[in-house]
């Protein structure tokens, strides 16, 4: 069933069955990626949670929403950033904070065909990126985000995401001995 197919049963029907399905498609990214801003797995959950008791206690409004994976990413950065600013201990740097950021290769059939010895160089390339190229690279590459869906997300222009997308690309290339 399609994102739209559960909005439209969400929406109409208040399909709680829809709901779970919903939630279950992209609770995990939305959690790394919470969990990137934040760095501790409970608040992370919690402001996901958040994020989807508003989708469902706001659910006769979801056909406002244009594209869903894109509001989910910009609320909870938005709901992280306001944590953040509201806790003493940590203060907000730009985009310093995804030093943090996860990258892992997912196990799908075509990462199972890379050598270790080629994952572990990859590995290390990507974690020698800098943050902000780093966060763009994961977020197209892994979450398969569009550019323009990372734009919207992270609050930048198109070609800036373009830009910093092709300097990960080019140092990828470099670092793992391209031309």
């Amino acid at each position: 069933m399609s994102t739209q197919e559960h909005i439209r049963r969400i929406q109409i029907n208040g399909d709680e069955a829809a709901f779970n399905e919903l939630y279950e498609l992209h609770e995990s990214r939305l959690n790394k990626f919470a969990y990137s801003f934040l760095g501790d797995r409970e608040v992370a959950q919690e402001i996901v949670n958040d994020a989807f008791l508003k989708i469902w206690t706001n659910r006769a409004n979801l056909d406002t929403i244009k594209n869903l994976q894109v509001y989910l990413y910009v609320l909870i950065k938005n709901a992280c950033l306001n944590h953040l600013r509201n806790t003493s201990t940590k203060k907000i740097k730009e985009l310093q904070l995804t030093e943090t950021y996860y990258f892992r290769l997912s196990v799908d059939p075509s990462h199972l065909l890379i050598s270790k010895e080629l994952e572990t160089r990859v590995l290390n390339a990507v974690n020698l990126l800098p943050p902000r190229c780093k966060l763009i690279f994961k977020m197209v590459k892994e979450d398969d985000l569009s550019c323009n869906e990372v734009a919207a997300i992270l609050g930048l222009s198109n070609k800036t995401v373009f830009a910093q997308l092709a300097i990960a690309i080019k140092k990828l290339d470099d670092a793992l001995g391209g031309r």
